[in-house]
């Protein structure tokens, strides 16, 4: 774990700690630069990662830095990367605290050195790790096979199974990374936890290993964006919503329900956009975007949805967009 003294070298307690959930957007780096400048350090959601101090101190380029590893968001890696560079110039502490993914990483470089599965300690963390990542990655392939060729219920199923499997590596993520920020909380007098809106677990976690002398505050960035702050209900796709009643519930079993949300997600992923979008990044395009997409999808019955998937399960966004828009248009009362 990469963990950066102050620059006095002196080491305080914890006084305040604030888990910031956001979407990893080009438009979010304003909120999440506000938010970070108020704590002494952050605790970035990323394993550790040998060029990242040569990236903060300037000895390695950010665009070499990010050739090297893989990035989901290139745009909002690099501003991440820059803004990262000034508050570290700013005397903030910068940490990468993310210790699945470290784990991950290892138990990739032991299988490459030519070990298998059946040579993982049954009783090491690093075999829960892999159980989750395999069970998830199992899941995920079979949802593509049977959403390409099987019935729209075979499809509902795989999208359950699918997001019970991932609540299930959620909940290991973020408890092992509670674990490692409340072993660092000592040594700062506030820190800035970073992590994505899918990572809500990881309050709960971080509640139960705190002392009750740490002010412990949990932070949706996005309420904070112009015109969004009272939409609070609408912080969740349905996918989302249906991974996080399984992180907090794993044993929900509530079909009705289950199956809205899994139909409203197959119809939501068609909608969304899905590469980032840079352009006047002040008025908010993607949670624009996503809450347009939210709202269009909550519209939906379960019937809606069955309809609708033979004409989007093939298209791309825009022809989904319009499909979509067109069904809706039809099915509103008249005036």
């Amino acid at each position: 774990m990469n963990v950066w003294t102050s620059c006095n070298g002196i080491a305080m307690a914890v006084q305040r700690i604030t888990l910031g959930l956001s979407e990893h957007r080009p438009e979010m780096i304003p909120l999440i630069a506000s938010a970070m400048q108020q704590h002494q350090a952050i605790l970035l959601e990323e394993p550790a990662d040998d060029g990242f101090k040569r990236m903060l101190t300037g000895e390695l380029g950010v665009e070499d830095y990010l050739r090297g590893i893989d990035v989901e968001y290139p745009e909002f890696s690099r501003d991440m990367c820059y803004l990262l560079r000034k508050l570290r110039t700013a005397g903030k502490d910068i940490l990468q605290v993310e210790p699945y993914l470290e784990i991950l990483l290892g138990i990739h470089a032991y299988f490459a050195e030519g070990h298998g599965p059946d040579d993982l300690a049954r009783d090491s963390i690093q075999y829960p790790v892999f159980l989750a990542e395999r069970n998830a990655t199992r899941m995920l392939i079979s949802f593509y096979d049977i959403s390409m060729r099987a019935s729209f219920e075979d499809t509902i199923e795989a999208v359950k199974r699918f997001a019970r499997t991932d609540a299930a590596r959620f909940r290991l993520r973020d408890s092992l990374r509670a674990q490692a920020v409340a072993s660092l909380a000592q040594e700062f007098s506030s820190a800035y936890v970073e992590a994505g809106v899918i990572h809500y677990s990881l309050w709960k976690h971080l509640r139960r290993k705190m002392s009750t002398a740490i002010h412990l505050k949990l932070q949706f960035l996005a309420d904070k964006a112009n015109n969004f702050a009272s939409r609070r209900k609408d912080r969740y796709g349905p996918g989302d919503k249906l991974t996080l009643l399984y992180v907090f519930h794993p044993n929900f079993s509530e079909t009705n329900r289950e199956n809205l949300l899994a139909a409203r997600s197959l119809i939501y992923s068609k909608l969304i956009a899905k590469n980032e979008l840079t352009k006047n990044v002040n008025l908010w395009p993607h949670l624009r975007d996503e809450l347009n997409c939210i709202h269009m999808t909550h519209r939906l019955s379960l019937n809606d949805c069955r309809n609708l998937y033979p004409l989007v399960r093939e298209g791309g966004t825009q022809q989904a967009h319009q499909v979509v828009e067109a069904y809706l248009s039809e099915k509103r009362p008249s005036p």
